[in-house]
């Protein structure tokens, strides 16, 4: 059946983000990801004013035409969109998985390479081109050990990865005429795809709302210390991070209901980790203890373990653990600042 610019259009303005206009244009792999992703994160979605015309013409292309086309053409272009790309939905597979799965055994030697590698190898299946998925997840895993457990690791995986996929890319072999399947078995199997991704962060988001807001505050002040050495950079950085938090603020009227939300916000990002209870300990400290009375209690062991001070042989080495104690603390309280 002849597809419609018009038709494509309309699809693209009323359910462009869930990628209607692609799942009219038989473009499952585009429409599973801009589901994934409400629309490649907004930016695709608009992007694709332009591009939808192309995308009609190569629907509508005769099969014939299109096999020729690739024996002729080679390998496809590098795109840097495309790699962008890659990486951005490779980061966000794994920003997903360790929401929902870093409970799993193994998880950051073989559940979060592997979900990074299926973010990025969806992006590289988008159209007529496709890469090699057996060689972009052993790159992914094989990658993961060496930053294992770390917050940021989703990025240098997904870089791996991304890089991969460039260096295997193909395009992808036309089907046969009449071989082209019905919307039913399609939209099934995109709602199996949709429910495997989205189940485990549903469920971490309605199970384990303080865990989930936890992780996120950590992973926000991470990319922050990044750029410690341009304190204006990460001052506009966090600003922009903040801003949903603002919006929701100005949403609700601001004034008692922002120091409400701010109230909320707060409780349920008010969880200690081991190492964090350690450090309590150490500064003996309770739990509600402010930044102050932190900071009080530091100079205080300070100054009375200071091995300048204090002839105790493990002085020395009980002043370090107040030093560390202090500065975990001061990490924990710092992202929770909403201002």
């Amino acid at each position: 059946m002849v597809k419609s610019v018009l038709v494509a259009y309309a699809l693209w303005a009323v359910g462009g983000p869930l990628g209607l206009h692609h799942l009219y244009l038989g473009r499952d792999s585009h429409a599973l990801l801009w589901m994934l992703t409400l629309g490649g994160f907004g930016f695709g979605w608009v992007r694709e004013v332009i591009r939808i015309p192309a995308y009609v013409t190569e629907a509508n292309q005769h099969v014939e035409e299109k096999e020729e086309r690739t024996h002729n053409t080679g390998l496809p272009p590098a795109s840097p969109v495309r790699f962008a790309g890659q990486v951005c939905v490779g980061i966000y597979f794994g920003t997903v998985a360790l929401i929902g799965l870093n409970s799993l055994n193994y998880f950051y030697l073989i559940v979060l390479p592997l979900s990074v590698g299926a973010g990025v190898h969806l992006v590289s299946n988008v159209g007529q081109q496709t890469s090699n998925l057996q060689k972009t997840l052993t790159a992914c895993l094989v990658t993961s050990p060496i930053f294992y457990g770390s917050t940021l690791s989703p990025l240098p995986i997904s870089l791996a990865a991304s890089v991969t996929a460039v260096q295997h890319r193909r395009f992808k072999p036309p089907r046969a005429p009449g071989n082209q399947q019905k919307l039913g078995p399609r939209l099934y199997r995109l709602s199996l795809a949709w429910l495997a991704f989205s189940a485990p962060l549903g469920y971490s988001i309605f199970h384990n709302t303080t865990a989930t807001l936890y992780y996120l505050s950590d992973s926000i002040a991470a990319l922050l210390d990044i750029f410690w050495f341009l304190p204006w950079l990460r001052d506009v950085l966090e600003y922009i991070l903040l801003m949903p938090y603002r919006i929701l603020c100005a949403l609700t009227g601001g004034g008692y209901h922002e120091e409400a939300w701010r109230k909320v916000l707060e409780i349920l990002l008010k969880e200690y980790t081991h190492r964090e209870k350690e450090a309590l300990q150490i500064l003996s400290l309770e739990t509600e203890a402010s930044v102050e009375e932190i900071t009080r209690s530091y100079r205080e062991l300070a100054k009375t373990w200071h091995p300048d001070h204090n002839p105790s042989k493990d002085a020395e080495q009980m002043f370090l653990k107040i030093q560390e104690a202090y500065e975990v603390l001061l990490r924990w309280h710092k992202p929770r600042r909403f201002k």
